[in-house]
């Protein structure tokens, strides 16, 4: 029998089988051997399990499958797209933070969503403030409110027959907008979140959330902290989707866009084509970079 990891803690790991209208949960545990092999299944493995007891729907994890991507914070393998869920006030956004998770998608791959929440505690006038900030850097921008009418259809419109993870800092309100996306979804979940004990609590293991047979959403610990990937100080300005027009302008065909004479990027940032948050969170980025890769050589 196949079927998804949808959530695991205390060596127990909850497998979505996904057949009928409904599916079912079979509470697992993995083989010894996958301990030999130094692997460990993830929420969002594609798993092959034997079912030990059918009624009480228990079974053994026998095989992990080949995975198409891994991350590393949230712990979580074959995702689709990321949403990074951050508040617009309540706690007030730390954009430094927020770029860091945005580089670290893209090293990764993957597509983002960046979804601001709480917009009905904040003037339309910082609304349209923050949009000018992130309008060019290349992610899909929402700004959302369990209050208000607007953004969390949207939101469950890029959220549609893919898997997602969402992850922001602790207080934004995730948990919130977890439960609007199940509660407006057409399937039977009351069974699911009772078999994995899931409660409208605060996040300490990431857990897939099911919104529809096709739609999965991989909730997460919150964070205040994002180390930066494994990366080269001088491969940072590729992650960094408004570069790519300025660029033809810089002197250097290598240009780092922070000390180089005739920089295409920097000339745009005084024409006002860049934002100075971005071009500041690059800066202290790159430098951070640039001492960590010092340190390895």
């Amino acid at each position: 029998m196949y079927g998804k990891i949808i959530k695991g803690i205390g060596g127990f790991y909850y497998v979505h089988q996904q057949e009928g209208k409904k599916g079912a949960i079979y509470e697992c545990k993995a083989k010894g051997i996958f301990r030999k092999w130094n692997q460990k299944p993830l929420v969002g493995d594609f798993v092959e399990i034997e079912v030990t007891d059918e009624k009480e729907k228990k079974g053994n994890i026998r095989e992990l499958f080949e995975r198409k991507n891994e991350l590393i914070r949230p712990a979580v393998a074959n995702i689709d797209q990321a949403v990074i869920l951050f508040s617009m006030k309540k706690p007030k956004p730390n954009l430094n933070l927020l770029d860091r998770f945005l580089v670290s998608m893209r090293v990764k791959g993957l597509d983002t969503i960046l979804c601001f929440h709480k917009k009905d505690i904040v003037p339309k006038e910082e609304i349209e403030k923050m949009f000018q900030v992130y309008k060019d850097c290349g992610s899909l921008v929402l700004f959302t409110s369990v209050y208000e009418e607007g953004g969390l259809e949207e939101l469950q419109d890029a959220l549609k027959g893919k898997t997602s993870t969402m992850a922001g800092p602790s207080g934004v309100g995730k948990s919130s907008v977890m439960n609007c996306l199940q509660s407006e979804s057409h399937m039977e979940t009351g069974a699911v979140s009772e078999r994995i004990d899931r409660g409208r609590h605060t996040t300490r293991h990431a857990e897939i959330i099911l919104i529809d047979q096709e739609t999965y959403l991989i909730d997460t610990p919150g964070f205040s902290s994002l180390h930066m990937p494994d990366l080269e100080a001088k491969e940072l300005r590729l992650y960094y989707e408004e570069f790519k027009g300025m660029e033809k302008d810089c002197r250097f065909l290598r240009c780092t866009h922070t000390h180089e004479p005739d920089c295409g990027v920097k000339k745009g940032l005084e024409e006002g084509k860049l934002s100075p948050i971005r071009y500041k969170n690059y800066v202290q980025l790159y430098k951070e970079l640039e001492e960590i890769n010092s340190r390895k050589y």
